[in-house]
């Protein structure tokens, strides 16, 4: 079984169950929206080694992914805004209104749509779900006077979960 169908089948069971233990619960959208399609991600998330009140830190910069469907196909990107685009070029990008640590991962988020572009698949998103995060973080050293303005690539996954209006 490949990665991505694992992962889809995972984000179902997890939407049915609430969650796995040892796990942050699911962040759920209203009630009544309407689930369109999950996506697993393949990516990195970004960071810029920075100065921030004096001290040096690693500051979040983008992500940058792959969206793969369950059979394994790319169905879109997914990257700064935070923003999504499908191939058939629509766009969403996303702000965040809730998130859950789950300690070891980047957060699991949940996103509002704030713009959309085009008319395609992503046109009638309302909310997205970030969960089942694997990696990610921020490195934990590195960032000094030295390494100003290196960027880190940090590899992560993800399961992006899309839902329509209630």
């Amino acid at each position: 079984m490949t990665y991505a169908r694992t992962t889809a089948i995972a984000a179902t069971l997890l939407l049915l169950t609430g969650g796995v233990q040892g796990k942050e619960p699911a962040l759920a959208p209203p009630a009544g929206a309407r689930l369109l399609f999950s996506a697993a991600a393949d990516g990195v998330q970004i960071y810029a080694c920075e100065t921030q009140g004096g001290v040096f830190a690693w500051a979040f910069k983008a992500p940058e992914a792959a969206l793969f469907d369950e059979g394994g196909r790319q169905i879109g990107t997914h990257f700064a805004g935070p923003a999504w685009r499908a191939p058939d070029g629509s766009t969403v990008t996303g702000e965040v209104i809730s998130k859950a640590d789950p300690g070891d991962a980047i957060p699991w988020l949940l996103l509002r749509a704030k713009a959309h572009q085009g008319g395609g698949r992503l046109a009638a998103v309302a909310f997205v779900e970030r969960r089942d995060t694997t990696g990610g973080l921020a490195p934990a050293t590195g960032c000094d006077a030295a390494h100003r303005g290196a960027e880190a690539r940090m590899r992560y996954s993800a399961t992006y979960v899309f839902f329509a209006a209630p």
